[in-house]
């Protein structure tokens, strides 16, 4: 049992020390309006650790991370105008899970999206996807968002709910039958024979820490 404890000690030691030495830093990022800034990740690796000292985005502005199972990410100073998102996904329809640190010091309105994508039968995909696990933590002196009115300033909306929960069953086995009727011998219209349930992805969990 000590050992069991011991390796399990060792490889949390080990995860925590690889994603401090390989943190990202930037001094200050910028997104104008409706432009985006897309990180994608092309190793092994689907963890990436930014730190960005000032993060400016304009109104409609997108930080988007792609075949990123995990996003950690911490900004020292925050303005973020209307309708800008941040958003994640592992590319296998999953959403990513976030770990964000955040002194925001102007908000207009911010969306960040970690929802499940949806499976689409009869092609080349992954099955209906999960939601992401969303942590918030707010420093200090960052303002405290709003979540009631988005028709307000300062308002946050999280989206991480499963994939394949506004599937048209009906429509999804009439595409399937017609692919089969239309295929040659062995399925070979549909790609691996790939038909997937309509069971719907897990929504994630949403966490928003305020440190006073």
């Amino acid at each position: 049992m000590k050992k069991i404890i011991t390796i399990f000690a060792l490889v949390f030691l080990g995860f925590q020390s690889y994603a401090q030495s390989n943190v990202e830093h930037i001094s200050k990022l910028e997104i104008g309006k409706k432009a985006k800034k897309v990180y994608n990740t092309k190793s092994s690796d689907s963890t990436i650790n930014l730190h960005i000292d000032t993060l400016i985005m304009g109104d409609k502005a997108s930080l988007m991370f792609y075949a990123n199972k995990n996003v950690i990410l911490n900004v020292g100073h925050a303005i973020i105008g209307n309708n800008a998102s941040i958003s994640g996904t592992d590319g296998k329809n999953n959403g990513s899970n976030f770990d964000i640190q955040a002194n925001i010091q102007k908000l207009g309105s911010l969306y960040i999206i970690a929802k499940g994508d949806n499976a689409f039968n009869g092609t080349k995909t992954f099955p209906n996807g999960n939601g992401g696990n969303v942590k918030l933590t707010l420093s200090e002196n960052s303002l405290v968002p709003q979540r009631e009115n988005k028709k307000q300033p300062n308002y946050l909306q999280i989206a991480n709910e499963g994939g394949g929960k506004n599937v048209n069953a009906t429509s999804d086995l009439r595409s399937i039958y017609d692919r089969v009727r239309q295929a040659p011998a062995g399925l070979r219209g549909l790609p691996q024979g790939q038909i997937y349930s309509g069971s719907p992805g897990t929504d994630g969990k949403t966490e928003i820490i305020t440190i006073k």
